[in-house]
């Protein structure tokens, strides 16, 4: 059975009711829906479209404060929080400009809980696991073009009337940042929108007592209407997509043929493999250092991405990135100040290149992405030359 009033749709599946809520993520009349159902309902559960992860963000909101930078870079998740930060920007704007807190129902689902009595639930499936499936879904192209959608959104000063975002109620938040990109890669919405579906519909089944509200972002209800009626496998939905051996063999491969072709140069003629070896150097430390200007970085930083780009290119297993962010951290630490300042920072353009937690974080991936082009255009140079001298 089911039925269905504004923003809200009930079901009764096998002695259970569930009541979901439809909301928009930065939404003053979602947040106050959310505790006038939950209060009138006194539920058995509420879920909230949460991981572990994104709650305890939002309880320990000074959580920032411990964060090590330096094991950041060491744990290879600077890009990671680079895109959390991207996408909290996305929200937080929003949010500020409507005057009300980002995931604001989701806070109130929380709160409602706690005094209704009711068991709460975090429903939704580990945000890196959901990452980690997306990103295994796109080839390079699109891994790019992910990337320069989610650095458009830090930039873009679009306003939105509150009209206009409850419209958005019809989309995930990541789904509404990413509309074109998902148009373009469909594929992006299995693991954005569907497999999340499944994952929150058997939470949702699986949560304690008779009576259960779920407060959810829209986009997500039409899904759980029909996957609740099915089981699911939450092991399954978890797993990390295993890793393509390709790109271990593209790493290897690429440095071993550059080495190849420069040593056989240097055999032949000893000049041309000079040359070989300098345009490497330049192209590679170049582009990698021109990355880590770009974000401002500190001097020695930019001198360390020229000289460690052209060795990093030639090893997978190290990236010129964490050496030249290593050292912006050690001559230009953030300290509790930039931490505290972070949320609002991350507000605008100014905002990411002036706090030094975000100008570590985009040093690492520019120089990261400049060793990338340099590695192509000085391949490709040194093929050239190894052609020319035949």
């Amino acid at each position: 059975m089911e039925v269905e009033e504004k923003n809200i749709t009930r079901l009764n599946i096998d002695g259970k009711e569930y009541i979901l809520i439809g909301t928009a993520h930065v939404s003053k009349k979602s947040a106050e829906q959310v505790k006038e159902v939950i209060e009138r309902e006194q539920p058995d559960s509420v879920c909230v479209e949460l991981d572990e992860q994104r709650y305890q963000s939002i309880m320990e909101g000074d959580k920032w404060k411990e964060t090590d930078i330096f094991k950041v870079i060491k744990d290879r998740k600077a890009t990671f929080l680079l895109m959390n930060l991207a996408i909290s920007s996305f929200q937080k704007r929003m949010a500020k400009q409507l005057g009300i807190q980002a995931g604001q129902e989701m806070i109130q689902g929380i709160q409602s809980a706690k005094e209704t009595g009711a068991e709460l639930v975090l429903a939704d499936r580990n945000i890196q696991v959901t990452f980690s499936r997306i990103w295994s879904n796109v080839g390079f192209t699109g891994k790019s073009k992910l990337l320069m959608q989610i650095i458009y959104s830090i930039f873009s000063n679009d306003s939105i009337s509150e009209e206009e975002l409850e419209k958005l109620k019809s989309k995930d938040m990541l789904e509404g940042m990413l509309n074109e990109f998902t148009e373009t890669f469909p594929r992006l919405k299995k693991p954005l929108i569907d497999e999340r579906d499944q994952y929150l519909s058997q939470k949702i089944k699986d949560a304690p007592g008779e009576k259960i509200v779920a407060v959810l972002g829209a986009a997500h209800v039409p899904g759980i209407k029909e996957e609740i009626k099915k089981e699911h496998d939450l092991e399954q939905l978890n797993e990390r997509p295993p890793k393509s051996k390709l790109p271990k063999i593209i790493g290897w491969g690429i440095p071993i043929f550059i080495l190849a072709l420069i040593a056989y140069t240097f055999i032949s003629n000893p000049d041309a493999g000079l040359q070989q070896s300098i345009s490497w150097i330049l192209w590679n430390g170049g582009f990698s250092a021109l990355g880590v200007a770009i974000a401002f970085g500190h001097p020695l930083a930019i001198l360390t991405a020229f000289v460690a780009a052209p060795i990093t290119s030639l090893n997978p297993l190290l990236a010129a990135g964490w050496f030249a962010g290593a050292v912006q951290a050690y001559f230009k630490r953030p300290n509790v100040a930039d931490f505290d300042r972070l949320s609002e920072d991350v507000l605008s353009i100014k905002g990411f290149w002036s706090n030094k937690v975000t100008r570590v974080l985009l040093i690492v991936v520019l120089a990261n992405l400049g060793s990338s082009l340099g590695t192509f255009i000085g391949g490709a140079d040194v093929i050239r030359l190894f052609f020319e001298n035949l």
